[in-house]
């Protein structure tokens, strides 16, 4: 019998990361679900780390990849569950009933497409930050996504037979195109009103923040339109002034 869900990180190299997210699976206390860990050929301990965690239904492969999102690609493929869950490396459920919860909200409300919650930001430490700077609506539609990314990756819940593949000519952004699709063939989309993943203030997007603007810009165009992408990148400058003025008083 399938698994609920497939939990899928993709590693490289995240020795200084993975703890903690493999902590965070493993105190879950829900546990149908599969763990799949798909890890880029790692020259450290990630791989030896997640096998000393001896999480059950854990699955490992390690091999060289084409990049993440090659990596979700090829871990999907490998997937039995019947909802996916990307849990990147360093990010984890805020408390060990959040899976369940999550499984709660798919079973009474009959097998939704998606099921999504709120983000909050931690420090390499595990310290809290703050919210995401974007909070997930109450209402969710396809259109909702012509305002940006409302909805972090980790904490949208997808129906497998909804998914395909990462378009992979993204390398920023894929995630927020994925997203996009998913909602295109999602009849049912429920909200669980409270925070499930605490969410790394690091990484790929972070750092090349320009060039998945970029990206999401030309997503935005094909699947709302020229006027669309135009008028709402137009809206978003001053949320992009604030959130830099608010990560240049931090790092201060």
């Amino acid at each position: 019998m399938n698994p609920l869900f497939s939990i899928i990180t993709v590693t490289f190299n995240a020795e200084r990361t993975i703890p903690h997210t493999l902590s965070s699976v493993k105190e879950q206390t829900f546990s149908d679900f599969e763990y799949i860990i798909m890890d880029g050929a790692s020259s450290d301990a990630t791989v030896n780390l997640v096998r000393e965690a001896n999480i059950p239904n854990c699955k490992i492969t390690s091999e060289p990849d084409k990049g993440l999102y090659d990596a979700m690609n090829k871990a999907m493929d490998r997937a039995a569950g019947k909802y996916f869950i990307f849990l990147n490396a360093g990010d984890s459920f805020t408390t060990p009933h959040t899976l369940g919860d999550i499984a709660n909200a798919i079973i009474a409300n009959e097998y939704p497409g998606v099921v999504y919650g709120q983000t909050q930001l931690v420090d390499t430490r595990r310290n809290y930050i703050g919210p995401r700077h974007l909070s997930a609506p109450e209402h969710l539609t396809y259109n909702s996504f012509s305002n940006g990314m409302l909805v972090c990756h980790q904490a949208f819940i997808a129906l497998a037979k909804i998914t395909s593949h990462y378009d992979t000519r993204y390398r920023y952004s894929a995630d927020y195109e994925w997203c996009i699709r998913c909602l295109q063939h999602s009849r049912k989309n429920i909200y669980l009103p409270e925070t499930i993943i605490n969410y790394l203030n690091e990484g790929v997007t972070t750092a090349n923040h320009k060039a998945s603007l970029m990206e999401r810009f030309r997503i935005m165009n094909h699947y709302y339109g020229t006027i669309t992408a135009i008028t709402k990148h137009i809206s978003f400058i001053p949320r992009y002034l604030q959130r830099n003025k608010r990560s240049n008083t931090s790092n201060n």
